[in-house]
């Protein structure tokens, strides 16, 4: 049994994926990061730097439960066991890549573009500008990847594929203001609409209302406490 530490979010929405497509059992475990939750030393003690996802696998190697975190690295884990969704043999060199370019390009790029148009002060205009121009340069790399192919890496469906879509999911908010946030990317778009119309990923969807109320809406001081501990200072009582 896997059991997933999820807020509804693009990185956890990955792993949600992977588990949704390959069968494997799992369990929820509702983690809300705008109360504090991935905080708690219960949960440092699966993933030590207070981030979603994480996941604990109890059937994990030589039948031991094992934690896993960092998003790149249970879709990995996960493919590995279950030998599903990592592409061909000769693929291997180019999934790696374009996991890492995902992990350390797309994904930071977009949250920081979605962090400076929502949340940060106003005044930050180059901070938005780098960031959404970073986060929009990463969307023209794939873009010019998915011309005349259905997949980022080879001939198949694979993790890569998940990996992406959490984050261009978001694509509007990332594109703050504009219609159609993806009409710059005619391939991205094309790929998007194909991954994001698999019943699997309509059940992610679901995911968000995992208890009888939903996770908590942002906006108080202590919200932006347990998102943005290091900014903003825990308000005295």
């Amino acid at each position: 049994m896997i059991r997933l530490y999820f807020h509804p979010t693009p990185n956890p929405a990955k792993v949600a994926l992977f588990l949704e497509e390959a069968g494997l059992p799992y369990e929820i475990v509702p983690t809300d990061i705008r109360k504090g939750d991935q905080h708690a030393p219960e949960f440092l003690a699966i993933n030590p730097n207070g981030k979603i996802p994480a996941i604990v696998d109890t059937d994990g190697p030589g039948g031991k439960e094992v934690s896993v975190f960092d998003s790149t690295a249970i879709l990995l884990y996960l493919g590995e066991k279950t030998g599903k969704y990592l592409g061909e043999e000769d693929d291997r060199p180019r999934l790696l890549s374009w996991l890492l370019f995902l992990a350390s390009g797309l994904a930071p790029m977009s949250g920081q573009a979605t962090h400076f148009q929502f949340i940060a002060p106003e005044g930050n205009e180059y901070g938005i500008k780098r960031f959404r121009g970073e986060a929009e340069r990463h969307y023209q790399v794939l873009d010019d990847r998915l011309e005349a192919r259905d997949f980022i890496v080879g001939n198949n469906y694979t993790i890569a594929d998940m990996s992406a879509w959490g984050w261009i999911d978001r694509a509007p908010r990332i594109r703050k203001g504009e219609a159609d946030a993806l009409a710059p990317y005619p391939n991205l778009k094309r790929w998007f609409e194909t991954v994001d119309a698999r019943p699997a990923a309509e059940r992610v969807r679901k995911l968000g209302f995992v208890r009888n109320e939903p996770f908590k809406v942002p906006g108080d001081h202590q919200t932006m406490h347990s998102l943005f501990p290091t900014t903003f200072a825990q308000k005295p009582k």
